[in-house]
C-alpha cells in the first residue's frame, strides 16, 4: 500500500469552486486512496459539500480561510491585501511541509507570485515556468513556457530547457529527452537573438538531454521532440490556438453527422472510434500545468475546468512529488557539464 500522501488544495480558486475542488477530490481520493488533502476555504461552504462524500470527508482536514483571491485581482494586490487568503494559506502548507504540494484553479498571475516570494526560487534559477504535456502522433511531448514570463532572454530559455528535460525523465518516463527551441525556422541564423544565443548554447554545452535544434509549429503535434520551449507569450497563443482548435474540429464533425439520416448512420458506425479520439483529445486529462523552478510542487488546474480535470490536476501534483520532481531538477543542475560556464555567457537580466 503506498504511504499516505498529503496535498494543500486552493478549496476556493476556479470559476465553479468550491464544487469543482470538492468533486474533483472525491474522484482523485477514489483513484488514490492514499491521498489526503488540506483544504483551505470557507469552512462552511467546504463542510456542506463533503457531507455529499462521506468517504472523501474522512481524508480532508479543513483549514478556513477569511479571504479569496479572485480572477481580477493583480498580484501585487495578491501579496499585500490577501495574507488569509485560501491560496496563500495553502502555498505556506507547503513551506512549513504540512502538505507535499498544493493544487490552485485561481489566479494564474496570484498563484505565480505567491508561490514564488513564499517558496523562493531553486538555486541556479532566475524565474519560474510553467510546463504541462499534451498528446501528439509520437505519444506525448511536453511544453514551457505556457505563460509565466511574456518577455525572455538567451539565459531564460536555457533554463527552461534544463528544467523541462527534468519533467520528460520525470514524468514522461524518457531517461535522455530531446529538447527543441520554437523558432520561425529551422536553420540556425532564423530567428530573435535571445533564441539564437540559446541555441548556440544547448549546441555547445554537454547537458544532459539532446538538442535536436529549432522546432516550427507544426513540429509540435508531430512529436518531433520530448520537450518545446519558448518564452511564455508564444507558448500560451499555442496552448490556446490548440485548444481552441480541438473544439473547432470537434464541432465540425458534430454539424456534419447531423446533416441526414446516412451521416447519422455513419456516425453510429464510427461511434466507437470517435469516442476514442473525443478521450485521447479530452483536455481535462491534460489538466494540471507545473510551477517550475519553486523550491516546492505547485500546480495550476483550469480555471473553467470541472471535477474531472481538476482531479487531474491533482494526478499531476501526485506524480511530481511520488517522483521527486524537485530533487531530480536540484541533481540535474548540479550534474550537467560546463552549466556555470555556457550559462555565465549572458548576463543575468533582473527578473521582472
Amino acid at each position: 500500500m503506498s504511504a499516505e500522501l498529503v496535498l494543500a488544495l486552493d478549496a476556493m480558486g476556479g470559476d465553479s469552486a468550491p464544487d469543482m475542488v470538492i468533486e474533483g477530490a472525491a474522484m482523485a481520493h477514489k483513484r488514490m486512496p492514499h491521498l489526503r488533502f488540506q483544504m483551505f476555504g470557507d469552512q462552511d461552504r467546504i463542510r456542506a459539500l463533503l457531507a455529499r462524500h462521506p468517504k472523501l470527508a474522512g481524508a480532508v482536514e479543513i483549514r478556513h480561510a477569511t479571504q479569496v483571491i479572485l480572477p481580477g485581482d493583480k498580484p501585487s494586490q495578491a501579496l499585500r491585501k490577501s495574507p488569509q487568503s485560501s491560496m496563500r494559506l495553502a502555498i505556506e502548507a507547503v513551506r512549513d511541509g504540512a502538505a507535499a504540494g498544493v493544487v490552485s484553479a485561481g489566479n494564474t498571475g496570484a498563484l505565480m507570485a505567491l508561490g514564488r516570494f513564499v517558496l523562493k526560487m531553486q538555486t541556479g534559477i532566475d524565474r519560474p515556468a510553467m510546463i504541462t504535456y499534451f498528446p501528439t502522433v509520437r505519444g506525448e511531448s511536453a511544453m514551457c513556457d505556457l505563460g509565466a514570463n511574456t518577455e525572455c532572454d538567451a539565459r531564460n530559455l536555457v533554463q527552461f530547457a534544463i528544467m523541462g528535460a527534468g519533467f520528460a525523465r520525470s514524468v514522461l518516463g524518457v531517461e535522455r529527452p530531446t529538447v527543441g527551441l520554437l523558432n520561425v525556422g529551422a536553420e540556425e541564423q532564423k530567428g530573435v537573438e535571445a533564441v539564437r544565443t540559446a541555441g548556440q548554447i544547448l549546441r555547445e554545452a554537454k547537458f544532459g538531454f539532446d538538442f535536436h535544434g529549432f522546432v516550427e509549429g507544426d513540429d509540435i503535434g508531430a512529436g518531433t521532440v520530448d520537450v518545446v520551449v519558448t518564452d511564455g507569450f508564444t507558448g500560451n497563443a499555442v496552448l490556446k490556438a490548440t485548444e481552441g482548435t480541438a473544439k473547432l474540429i470537434s464541432s465540425f464533425l458534430n454539424t456534419a453527422f447531423r446533416r441526414s439520416w446516412v451521416s447519422m448512420l455513419g456516425y453510429l458506425l464510427a461511434k466507437p472510434a470517435l469516442d476514442a479520439l473525443r478521450a485521447k483529445l479530452d483536455p481535462r486529462q491534460y489538466n494540471g500545468a507545473l510551477f517550475l523552478g519553486l523550491n516546492g510542487v505547485v500546480v495550476k488546474s483550469h480555471g473553467g475546468t470541472d471535477g474531472e480535470g481538476f482531479a487531474s490536476a491533482i494526478a499531476v501534483a501526485a506524480d511530481m512529488v511520488k517522483g521527486d520532481f524537485n530533487e531530480r531538477i536540484h541533481a540535474d543542475l548540479d550534474v550537467f557539464d560546463h552549466r556555470e560556464t555556457a550559462i555565465a555567457l549572458i548576463p543575468a537580466k533582473a527578473a521582472s
